[in-house]
């Protein structure tokens, strides 16, 4: 089995779209942040991506429904991601901001939750992008928005 540093090489030597599909294929291990929070990258085309996650006891606030971090760090993954299917080789992404606006409490027992990102506009340094997180019959948890900065190696600017 590869190294998650090797993965990372290998990540960066395909164009985003090409390394995500890899990534779903099972060819790269799934970064771990995905076991951690229990989420999957399941689905990708150019500027857009589709994570699917169950959340758990693990993520619970004290009041007993799940932490609007968890519904968070999906929304930010789906944009994320999608602005990652339409960038080079060689050329990677972070996140600078996101936001989220949470319309209804997530209890621990809500089933697999959908987070869908896509692009909305992409410039040579900054890609902005929006997700929904529903449920399986289209019922809206959260939705937000993501700007993030392009990251090129010194040699490619």
């Amino acid at each position: 089995m590869s190294s998650p540093s090797d993965d990372v090489r290998a990540m960066m030597a395909m164009n985003g779209l090409e390394a995500l599909r890899e990534l779903i294929a099972g060819r790269l291990q799934p970064p771990s942040i995905a076991a951690t929070m229990g989420f999957t990258l399941v689905e990708v085309d150019h500027g857009f991506a589709a994570f699917e996650g169950v959340p758990s006891d693990r993520v619970l606030n004290p009041l007993g429904v799940v932490h609007g971090g968890w519904a968070l760090t999906l929304i930010d993954s789906a944009c994320g991601c999608a602005g990652h299917t339409t960038l080079p080789a060689g050329v990677g992404y972070g996140s600078l901001e996101t936001k989220a606006n949470f319309v209804r409490a997530i209890s621990p027992d809500v089933g697999i939750l959908r987070a869908e990102g896509r692009v909305l506009a992409q410039g040579r340094t900054i890609i902005t992008a929006e997700a929904k997180l529903t449920d399986r019959r289209g019922k809206l948890y959260a939705h937000g928005t993501s700007t993030c900065m392009i990251i090129r190696s010194e040699k490619t600017t």
